[in-house]
C-alpha cells in the first residue's frame, strides 16, 4: 500500500528536495505541499494523508500549533523536521502529538525509514537523540504534580514505562526484564491504553512530565 505524504516547510527548496527523495521510493507518494502550518492543516483535512513531514518554525502558524490541530482531529501522523538548536520546540511538538522528529541533515535512507515507521503507527525514538533532547528541556523544569493516571498501572507496567522513557525497544526491554518480546508488546499496549496515549513518543513525554524518569 502506498504511503501518502504531505510536506510542510516554508522553504521551497527544502520541499523540493524532500519531494525528490520521497517520490523516488515505490511505496511513498507526496500528495501535497504546504508553506505554513495553517496550509498544512487545510491539506490534511482535504487529502487525509498518512504522514505529514512538518517543519517546526514557519510563518502564520508554526509546526507545533499545526501538529496539535492535526493530531486532535485526524488520523494523520506527524513527523517533525528540526535541528539540534531547537530543543524547546522539539519538546513542545512531541507534547502536541507528533510521532517523532527527524533532523534536517538526516540521510535519505533515514528519512524514508522514519516516514515508514510513523505511517505504520509506531514512533521514531532514537535513544541517543530523543532522550538527550528531552533531558535538556525537562531537567530545568520544576517537579511536576502527581499524576493520578500512574495509579492505573501495575508495577510491571510502570517498569516498562520507565524503560520506554529511556528510548528502549521492545526487544531491549524484554532482555532487561527477562520477558518475551510479545509480553512486552502487550504491556506497552496496556500502558498506552490506560494512560490514554497515542504512541510511544507520548509515553516518553508522559513519563518525563510525571517525574518517574528523574
Amino acid at each position: 500500500m502506498t504511503i501518502r505524504v504531505v510536506i510542510a516547510d516554508d522553504q521551497t527548496l527544502v520541499r523540493t528536495g524532500l519531494r525528490m527523495i520521497l517520490d523516488n521510493a515505490d511505496d511513498l507518494e507526496v500528495v501535497g505541499e504546504a508553506g505554513d502550518g495553517a496550509e498544512a492543516v487545510g491539506l490534511v483535512a482535504d487529502l487525509d494523508p498518512d504522514v505529514v513531514l512538518m517543519d517546526i518554525r514557519m510563518p502564520e502558524m508554526d509546526g507545533v500549533a499545526a501538529t496539535a490541530a492535526i493530531t486532535v482531529a485526524h488520523r494523520t501522523r506527524v513527523l517533525m523536521l528540526t535541528t539540534f538548536d531547537l530543543d524547546e520546540y522539539v519538546y513542545a511538538a512531541l507534547h502536541a502529538g507528533a510521532s517523532g522528529f527527524l533532523l534536517k541533515d538526516a540521510l535519505a535512507p533515514d528519512l524514508l525509514s522514519a516516514v515508514r515507521v510513523v505511517a505504520a503507527g509506531e514512533a521514531t525514538l532514537a535513544p541517543t537523540v530523543t532522550r538527550r533532547l528531552l533531558d535538556r528541556v525537562v531537567t530545568g523544569l520544576p517537579a511536576p504534580p502527581p499524576d493520578d493516571r500512574l495509579g492505573l498501572l501495575t508495577g510491571r507496567e510502570r517498569e516498562v514505562l520507565q524503560h520506554l522513557a529511556r528510548g528502549l525497544s521492545n526487544a531491549e526491554i524484554a532482555e532487561l526484564l527477562y520477558l518475551s518480546p510479545g509480553t512486552v508488546k502487550t504491556h506497552v499496549g496496556r500502558v498506552l491504553t490506560k494512560l490514554g496515549l497515542r504512541d510511544r513518543v507520548q509515553a516518553v513525554v508522559f513519563a518525563y512530565e510525571a517525574g518517574i524518569t528523574r
